[in-house]
């Protein structure tokens, strides 16, 4: 019988009923004591006097108690009054997720932030060992303010009705033995189906079943009966998403496809991993920059547009010195000193500490000549080549045994690859190991190597973390970097980043590749190294929203700090014994240089610090450029400038864009998401040529300058090209879906595309 209000369960008062289900009844109610709304639920009185049962709903009760996050129901109090077992909950104010669904799909970025919510929360239970065996859309709970909370963690549900095949029916168990169901028709993992025991894995399959629904608005699986959707979980694939809803991403959907796989190996092993995975996605897209588009005809006499793509995408990292600060224990002094060692000017790859702590190694281009291997010491301003072909250090050994990337090549602008070499610190001839290896570090020990190996082409980055040599022990969604051993050997750090661009987080493994712990995400990673105790990772990063490279920290457990900060940007790449670090200060810059019509010499056309070419007009005398360093902070700014090195002008916001026909006007994207704006290059007023919430990119103009062909996403829509009249503002698609039109033919009837999932790139005639 249903408690009336006003009844008394301890010191809580029932307000009113606010649902019900097969494992109890809940109540708003108030909490006397401390003056607050809670929910109660109340374990059904013929579950109440079954001992086992009884047992069961009080230790569950006390193992979801123990879980703190956010996204995580709270339990306030368990209690029993007159025979009547109950938990006392936090109030939630809003929907389940099932009860949103019945409204049609959630959109791709929503379905992203409710899925990286669950999966912390999953994520925090697993760590505490528990797994939830019974998620589903019922059990997650939308708030009013945007919260996306997991309920009824391990609260398995005893009643099965034989009459409901929808798969809504309720979680059958009849005992937790091997043999038994256990779990939600339509959730349930395959091992799960088969009877047998569910773990972590289990709940990664429930979640992408989930995510899925939240992206199509449709079930992943779901037969006429139970047997039938159970054959289907066993047996079949669902639907690929890009067949319910055209705007779900590739990544996106390989996410889901990877938490859906038949076999637990071969899913995500943590619901950690899925969080990053997920976080990936929604923040890769504002790492990326847009294609630059130049003109196809190139009139003679003009700049080598070829020549100044190279010259934008050099990434001239130049480091002026490597400082040794004293930082001694976990707490940073608040004025470190810091000593000089190298005083030329030009470019440092990497520095390690020789065994002796009083001695570095480093690899290092100066004044512009071929790479070099140098070691130097804190009491002598020289530096002394050893005298090998063009390598770079990776790892010094305990025993003073250097691994070195011989004849390393540039494999994008910061990163470079070659062949894994070993040589004694005191000289000698390397001994070739490996090929195509861009990062390696010694175990402790200085018997066996972990390396990164440089991946197929430009398109996949890097490969997997192989350990020892061969040995693959984490294969990552994007590319890893920086591997690490700690000074115990006991664990492993690498930076893993997403697959368009360097951002990502610092993850620490054991040594056969299990995750103990990651950052959070950063915008970019550029290097790491072990604290002396093995208690932390030290490394540089940049935080989104800032313009600051510096130092961070991560320990074992997860919590951060930022260890130092100075103007400019700071870039770690040791730490000795006694707690040195070596550090290159880098003041970088990424410029323009070109010759100029009817000129013989070279000029730098840079303005700032950070300039990207756009555009460059047909007679080659004036270049397009944007501007997105410190100097103008988040309001990144579109130049023109004329390539006799005459100043810059400023045309207003923008991150690309491109030059019309005649020069007189510059179409720029403009704000995020951005919106197309037609710039004047001389008099005359700007005017928006969108004004939507959709993401406008990579903007070029047709030959005959009416019309804009540009890159964009339209609600229930893959990524492709649409032109757009200039007179009247209309556009049209031009490209099928995830297909990005860059460059027209001169004669203005082709359009040069590519398809975004990497796997084609093709010249794509086109009625324009």
């Amino acid at each position: 019988m249903p408690l009336a209000s006003g009844t008394k369960l301890g010191p809580y008062e029932i307000q009113s009923p606010l649902g019900a289900g097969g494992m109890g009844e809940v109540y708003r109610a108030l909490d006397t004591r401390l003056e607050r709304n809670v929910a109660i639920k109340i374990l059904p009185e013929s579950f109440a006097s079954d001992n086992e049962r009884l047992e069961r709903f009080k230790q569950e009760s006390r193992a979801t108690a123990a879980l703190n996050h956010p996204n995580i129901l709270a339990v306030y109090d368990i209690g029993d009054d007159r025979g009547t077992p109950y938990v006392v909950c936090e109030l939630l104010e809003g929907e389940t997720l099932r009860d949103r669904l019945r409204s049609g799909p959630l959109t791709a970025r929503k379905a992203i932030d409710y899925g990286q919510q669950i999966a912390r929360g999953l994520a925090a239970a697993h760590e505490k060992g528990i797994v939830h065996r019974d998620l589903k859309p019922e059990n997650i709970f939308l708030t009013l303010d945007g919260q996306a909370k997991v309920l009824d963690f391990g609260l398995a549900k005893f009643t099965h009705s034989d009459s409901d095949h929808s798969g809504d029916a309720p979680t059958m168990q009849v005992v937790s033995e091997p043999g038994t169901l256990l779990g939600t028709i339509g959730y349930m993992a395959p091992e799960q189906v088969r009877g047998k025991p569910a773990d972590q894995r289990s709940d990664i399959f429930a979640f992408g079943a989930i995510l899925y629904e939240m992206l199509s608005g449709k079930r992943a699986f779901h037969g006429a009966s139970s047997a039938d959707t159970m054959s289907a979980i066993l047996k079949e694939e669902p639907p690929d998403l890009s067949a319910t809803n055209r705007n779900v991403s590739p990544v996106l959907e390989r996410i889901v496809c990877h938490c859906l796989e038949k076999h637990p190996a071969e899913r995500f092993q943590s619901a950690r991993d899925v969080g990053f995975n997920l976080e990936s996605v929604s923040d890769s897209s504002i790492s990326t920059r847009g294609v630059p588009i130049l003109p196809a005809p190139e009139p003679k006499g003009t700049i080598s547009r070829s020549w100044l793509l190279l010259a934008m995408a050099a990434m001239l990292l130049l480091a002026i010195g490597i400082g040794i600060g004293h930082f001694f224990g976990r707490a940073v002094t608040l004025h470190p000193s810091f000593h000089e060692i190298t005083f030329r000017n030009g470019t440092i790859w990497d520095a390690r500490f020789a065994p002796d702590g009083q001695t570095v190694v480093y690899g290092a281009a100066w004044e512009g000549r071929p790479q070099e291997l140098f070691s130097a010491r804190f009491d002598s301003p020289d530096s002394r080549s050893f005298g090998l072909p063009a390598a770079q250090i990776l790892s010094i050994s305990q025993s003073g045994e250097m691994a070195i990337c011989l004849h390393p090549a540039p494999y994008t602008h910061w990163i470079q690859s070659g062949t894994l070499a070993r040589i004694p610190l005191a000289g000698g001839a390397p001994r070739e190991i490996a090929e195509n290896i861009a990062w390696a570090d010694w175990a402790p020990d200085g018997e066996s190597l972990a390396v990164i190996r440089r991946g197929q082409s430009q398109l996949n980055h890097l490969s997997a973390l192989e350990y020892p040599i061969g040995h693959v022990i984490y294969d990552p969604q994007g590319w890893v970097s920086h591997v690490r051993f700690s000074p115990t050997g006991k664990y492993l750090a690498i930076a893993d980043h997403i697959l368009s661009g360097n951002d990502g987080r610092i993850v620490i493994i054991d040594r056969k590749g299990n995750r103990k712990v990651s950052s959070s995400f950063y915008v970019g990673i550029f290097s790491l190294a072990w604290s002396v105790d093995s208690k932390e990772v030290w490394f540089s990063a940049l935080r989104n929203g800032s313009n600051s490279l510096a130092v961070y920290a991560v320990n074992l457990s997860g919590k951060e700090r930022l260890v130092y900060e100075a103007p400019g940007a700071l870039i770690i790449h040791d730490i000795s014994p006694s707690g040195k670090v070596i550090l290159t200060a880098i003041k970088a810059r990424t410029g323009i240089s070109a010759r100029a019509p009817g000129e013989t010499h070279e000029r730098s056309l840079s303005w700032f610090d950070w300039s990207f070419l756009s555009d460059i007009s047909a007679d080659g005398k004036k270049i397009l450029f944007s501007e997105t360093g410190t100097a103008v902070g988040a309001n990144e700014s579109l130049y023109l400038r004329g390539t006799d090195g005459s100043p810059a002008v400023r045309l207003g916001e923008g991150r690309s864009g491109a030059l019309s026909p005649d020069g007189k006007w510059v179409v720029a994207s403009v704000g995020d998401p951005a919106k197309l704006m037609l710039l004047p290059t001389g008099a005359g007023e700007s005017r928006a040529l969108t004004d939507d919430k959709i993401d406008h990119i990579n903007p070029v103009w047709t030959p005959d300058g009416k019309s804009i062909i540009y890159g964009a996403a339209e609600p229930g829509h893959g990524r492709r090209s649409y032109l757009l009249n200039v007179e009247t503002s209309q556009s049209r698609p031009i490209t099928k879906e995830d297909t990005l039109g860059f460059l027209v033919t001169p004669d203005g009837k082709s359009l040069v595309a590519v398809a975004l999932d990497l796997s084609a790139c093709w010249r794509r005639a086109a009625e324009i």
